[in-house]
């Protein structure tokens, strides 16, 4: 049976909220989850939470029948704290109104290049230091609904804020995501015979202008200093996206989610 929380100052409540921060996520190599869809593809990824939070009063019991159920099961195996909370500590818990009435304590995921799946023509993102989890985030919706074989990031924003979870919603789960410097990152993609197509405003070939039809990871860099040397070095051609009015930039998910699907649009053409 879960155990019912009623007081802020809780051992549990206070030690979830310190999760907050990117330093005890680290030293603890667990994070957050909230929302009905983040919630429910984590579970279906196979991930056991720690700890698992549920106020009964903000849960939808149709929609959420089946994660309380496999909470429930994990409690009773001991592989899970199920803990049952007032609305006033789930609302501290939670940063959205509409979350579901779930917050999942999880551990990190393994985000080691070995993990990445190999195909016979890869498709792959890499993300130059990332700034914004809600970028991150998008960016891994995107290359959930492209396809994309994984997403690897070097640098940045940290792959398991909070934040970066919300805002893939729940697509962090489903995509596989590699953290590794550029040194790694780029030997890795080598050894797979990957090509390096790189997007810099300083190019002068269009990204539509470019075979995307073969092994390829699209390299994308931070929207304030785009990509290192070291990724321009390494690049096997470098492309720019067509810019006609006054801004000298887009939004690094806007940007990701163009080329990503030139690479879905050439290979689809290809097939036919």
């Amino acid at each position: 049976m879960p155990t019912h929380l009623t007081s802020l100052h809780n051992p549990h409540v206070k030690d979830v909220l310190k999760l907050e921060k990117r330093s005890e996520r680290t030293r603890r190599r667990l994070t957050l989850v909230e929302g009905a869809r983040e919630v429910s593809r984590a579970l279906a990824a196979g991930i056991t939470p720690v700890e698992a939070f549920v106020c009964p009063e903000r849960v939808d019991q149709a929609t959420m029948h089946g994660v309380l159920t496999q909470l429930a099961r994990l409690d009773a195996e001991r592989r899970c704290r199920l803990f049952t909370v007032t609305p006033e500590i789930f609302t501290r818990l939670a940063v959205r109104e509409e979350s579901g009435g779930v917050v999942l304590v999880i551990p990190f995921l393994d985000t080691r290049l070995a993990r990445l799946p190999v195909r016979a023509t890869p498709f792959l993102a890499v993300l130059d230091r990332p700034e914004k989890p809600g970028n991150l985030g998008a960016i891994l919706r995107t290359a959930d609904a492209a396809g994309v074989d994984g997403v690897i990031v070097c640098g940045g924003v940290d792959v398991h804020n909070p934040n970066v979870v919300r805002a893939s919603l729940g697509t962090l789960f489903t995509v596989p995501v590699a953290e590794a410097t550029d040194a790694a990152a780029i030997s890795w993609l080598r050894q797979q015979g990957v090509r390096l197509v790189a997007t810099t405003p300083d190019a002068v070939v269009p990204y539509t202008a470019v075979d995307l039809t073969g092994p390829v990871a699209v390299v994308m860099g931070s929207e304030a200093e785009g990509l290192n040397a070291q990724w321009l070095a390494a690049a096997d051609v470098r492309v720019v996206i067509p810019m006609f009015g006054q801004a000298d930039s887009l939004n690094l998910a806007t940007a990701t989610a163009l080329i990503l699907y030139e690479v879905v649009r050439q290979r689809a053409s290809q097939a036919t």
